[in-house]
């Protein structure tokens, strides 16, 4: 079994996040080992959304603002239609993205998550799936979009719904271990805006 004890994750979300595409990933990420923070830009309670009504409540280990992308090794983005896209219009939560492309460090995005990484400016010509609905978007975005259970590119973990977790936590692990990618140079800053 993979060992992660040596790394450390942060979870991005905001209110509305799929539950199992927090739940699952997190408990992957713990069996391997991994320290877990889950971060949200108002700390504190953060409400799930199960399928067709409201889930768990869980708590945020840390608030956006006391959270240091260099202080983990990788980022995962759960899903949900609420969740992304509050993510996505929060500066600073599109800046702690950011910082974790930049470095190459490994970013695992399910479902609806990957339109905070479209947020960024920094996802064109990569390889990466999503919901469907997101195809466009992320087409848009210079994405080369794939209809597949998981997609990794230099440590960008992609996957389409719920159905494709088991697939997902094990090559999001796989990327972890394997530590920081080269990544294709981008020239944009952090916070620019995307026209």
């Amino acid at each position: 079994m993979a060992d992660l004890s040596n790394k450390t994750v942060a979870i991005l979300t905001e209110e509305g996040f799929e539950q199992v595409e927090l739940t699952s990933p997190l408990e992957a990420l713990k069996e391997a080992g991994a320290t877990v923070h889950v971060i949200s830009p108002e700390g504190g309670e953060i409400k799930a959304w199960d399928q067709t009504n409201w889930g768990i409540t869980i708590n945020a280990d840390k608030k956006l603002e006391d959270a240091n992308p260099d202080d983990y090794d990788a980022l995962v983005l759960p899903g949900g239609v609420l969740n992304p896209d509050k993510l996505r219009q929060h500066k600073d939560a599109v800046a702690f993205v950011s910082a974790f492309l930049d470095e190459g460090k490994p970013v695992a995005a399910i479902c609806h998550g990957p339109q905070t990484l479209i947020e960024t400016g920094m996802i064109s010509g990569r390889t990466m799936t999503s919901y469907p609905s997101l195809k466009t978007d992320l087409k848009n975005a210079g994405v080369n979009w794939v209809d597949e259970e998981v997609v990794a590119d230099k440590g960008l973990v992609t996957s389409r719904t719920p159905k494709d977790l088991p697939a997902f936590n094990k090559k999001m692990i796989e990327e972890i271990l394997e530590g920081k990618h080269q990544v294709p140079e981008v020239h944009h800053s952090p916070g620019e805006e995307i026209l």
